[in-house]
């Protein structure tokens, strides 16, 4: 008969399996390791205990995970002592070690689901509870789904709590910093809550547990979790009434919103770009690969024909319709293998939308569906391609409604949606444009190819006409909120006969996601053209009209509307302006070590030409700003003067950081700046002195 072992305690060696594990970062207070990969533990045994003897000693461990356990789930499995442990599955060996303990090395499978396991010890019957772990997918692990090559892309994908978010239009690109804090106290148990309020929980709850060995799975789970609509998620979606929330710009990082959530409920309110940057938290923080990505001139394609069409009347009034575009759209992308699909090469990049803009399957959810399918044309690959696809690669067709009800196609676009896709690049603040992984190059073969072959019978109809009449806009070159400013339209006739014409041009405020806000300027003319010839509109936009009517986003949507009745002829053309904002200074001053003050010195002008009510400068930084952020409430501040504060911090970890700061106020919100910089430890030198960002 095997000698059973007296187990006084057991030391799951924390420190060391993190560091091996790449889960340091969590603290010390448990026991994290990454699945596929062994992990060591000290059995001590009591005295008088016989001593460990491979050839006399035997006994088995439990590993348990989920309220249902079951062995065909793979939520509980037993597994004795091997010679080694086995990269394939759950495993284990044990040598004797000094001062009667047990070396105990145990490998978990690389398929099994993520989550907190109980492991305990059974001998003859008698089971010794040896501890509690947290199991993470591994993307170190070459039999791991998620598995990254290249170790620089890891550290930036899954380690990083860092990273740029990019917003404005396709041809004037504003990066904005977010803080990720995956490894902030608390929030790894918060990413596990948001796994069990899925709504596959409720259904099946053992099949759920079991799934969660799927990275597929688990995307799809936090793309309908990180809304709300569907269940009692994260974030409440909302684009225009924000009285009774945060403004989804006012957010810097992850951190708030989840602890939040864990505490209250839904959290008011997100936008795509929050919607997008939180499930990057989520998805690093369970182990997945994870990057937030901007699709400028995103088309949200309402009647699934791969087109979006766009109606006007006769005055060149947009017409209510299904389709839309938005001047950006930001959804994440994950890296992991897709098995599922059955067919190779379309493993890599997934998409996913936490935004809740059309249902899947019944739920507000979309993807995780394979960028290379998107590229290809690949619409009937899991999940969501045909709306994905329409996002990057729809062309645009544009029509009048005449008074009769009947319909003339005036224009149209094969380009324009879709463009410089971006992301974050490894390793630098830079930006990197990943256009060309979703489809070929606009206008070439293939990319109408593929076109042609997504839209099935929708086959897009070229017609070579050249129009009679030419029409574009004309943007000053400095456009800073608080300015004036003019547009000019211009109108150029090419053909060999006058034209008479009803010619206006118009400004209305809108929001990212294309919803039109109020006029803010409008001007019109009767005009005749003569072959050859150029008109000239100009419409001066005023800060006293549209300062009251644009959003936080200061967009403004110019258009160009030309209408020759006679000869039933349309035109138009549209410029998308993004107001510049005012440089958000940050300067520290001091030492970046850990335990010493550091200042942070903040200042804005105010460029516009009226007061600034409710100022304020919020900070937030992994290992500066104690979990929360801080904010500095500095009341009004007069037109052209300076908003200045100056704040210190105390650095309580060693190695690089990144420090958001916001400022907010009635008139002018969210104007954003960040200022990496390298925290020493206590024993450390080189000194900082100073650091400054404009």
């Amino acid at each position: 008969m095997s000698q059973v072992l007296e187990i006084e305690r057991c030391d799951l060696d924390i420190k060391s399996n993190k560091r091996s594990h790449h889960t340091e970062q969590n603290g010390e207070d448990r026991l994290i390791v990454r699945r596929g990969q062994p992990f060591s533990l000290v059995l001590h045994l009591k005295a008088g205990s016989p001593e460990f003897n491979p050839e006399e000693t035997s006994f088995t461990l439990i590993v348990e995970t989920g309220p249902l356990l079951c062995k065909e789930s793979d939520t509980k499995v037993s597994f004795g002592l091997k010679d080694s442990t086995d990269d394939k599955e759950w495993s284990a060996s044990a040598s004797k070690a000094p001062g009667n303990t047990v070396a105990l090395t145990i490998s978990s499978s690389p398929e099994a689901p993520i989550g907190v396991y109980s492991l305990s010890l059974l001998q003859q019957g008698q089971s010794t509870s040896l501890g509690a772990f947290v199991l993470l997918f591994n993307a170190w692990c070459p039999r791991d789904a998620v598995y990254m090559r290249s170790e620089t892309k890891r550290q930036e994908y899954v380690l990083s709590q860092h990273g740029l978010l990019y917003r404005g239009s396709a041809t004037r690109i504003h990066h904005k910093p977010w803080n990720f804090s995956q490894f902030e106290p608390g929030i790894l148990d918060i990413c596990l809550k948001i796994l069990d309020e899925g709504l596959n929980v409720v259904s099946d709850t053992d099949q759920d547990c079991s799934e969660r060995r799927s990275p597929v799975y688990i995307t799809r789970v936090l793309s309908a979790m990180i809304n709300s609509n569907d269940n009692e998620g994260v974030l409440v979606g909302e684009w225009a009434e924000f009285e009774d929330g945060v403004h989804p710009s006012t957010w810097i990082g992850s951190g708030d919103i989840l602890r939040q959530w864990a505490d209250s409920g839904p959290v008011c309110y997100g936008q795509c770009w929050v919607f997008a940057a939180v499930d990057c938290t989520v998805s690093r923080a369970l182990g997945i690969p994870c990057r937030v990505v901007t699709n400028f001139s995103s088309a949200h394609d309402g009647n699934g024909n791969l087109l979006i069409e766009k109606m006007y009347d006769e005055d060149g009034e947009r017409l209510e319709d299904p389709d839309s575009v938005w001047n950006f759209h930001v959804w994440v992308e994950s890296w992991m293998a897709r098995p599922d699909l059955e067919q190779a090469g379309f493993d890599g990049w997934q998409v996913s939308d936490a935004t809740p803009q059309e249902e899947s399957e019944g739920v507000f959810c979309c993807g995780p569906v394979p960028v290379s399918a998107i590229r290809e044309g690949e619409l009937t690959k899991k999940f969501d391609a045909p709306f994905v696809f329409a996002e990057v690669n729809a062309d645009v067709v544009e029509y009048v409604k005449l008074s009769t009800g009947d319909f003339v196609k005036f224009s149209g676009s094969t380009d324009s949606i879709g463009q410089n896709i971006s992301t974050k690049a490894v390793g630098t603040d830079k930006r990197r444009d990943i256009t060309h992984h979703y489809k070929y190059p606009e206008g070439s073969e293939e990319e109408r190819r593929v076109f042609e072959k997504a839209q099935h019978c929708n086959k897009l109809q070229k017609k070579g006409k050249e129009p009679g009449l030419r029409i574009k806009i004309k943007l000053a070159k400095n456009m800073v909120v608080g300015s004036d400013f003019e547009v000019l339209a211009v109108l150029a006739n090419n053909c060999m006969v006058a034209k008479s014409c009803s010619f206006m041009l118009y400004a209305r405020a809108v929001r990212y996601n294309s919803t039109r806000g109020a006029s803010c300027g409008f001007i019109s003319d009767t005009v005749t053209v003569t072959p050859g010839e150029e008109k000239l509109l100009f419409l001066k936009l005023k800060y006293s009209d549209y300062g009251k009517v644009i959003s936080p986003d200061r967009m403004i949507q110019v258009t160009a509307f030309v209408n020759d009745k006679e000869n039933r002829e349309y035109h138009k053309a549209e410029k998308l302006i993004v107001l510049d904002e005012p440089d958000l200074e940050v300067k520290l001053t001091g030492e970046a070590r850990v335990g010493q003050p550091l200042t942070a010195e903040l200042c804005l002008l105010n460029p516009l030409p009226e007061a600034l009510q409710d100022c304020s400068f919020t900070l937030e930084g992994v290992g500066l700003t104690q979990e929360k952020p801080i904010t500095i409430k500095l009341g009004t501040v007069a037109s052209k003067q300076e908003a200045k504060a100056s704040v210190q911090l105390s650095p309580r970890e060693a190695g690089s950081t990144v420090l958001l700061v916001d400022f907010d106020s009635d008139k002018l919100k969210n104007i954003k700046n960040f200022i990496p910089m390298v925290v020493m430890s206590d024993a450390l030198s080189p000194s900082l002195n100073t650091i400054a960002m404009t």
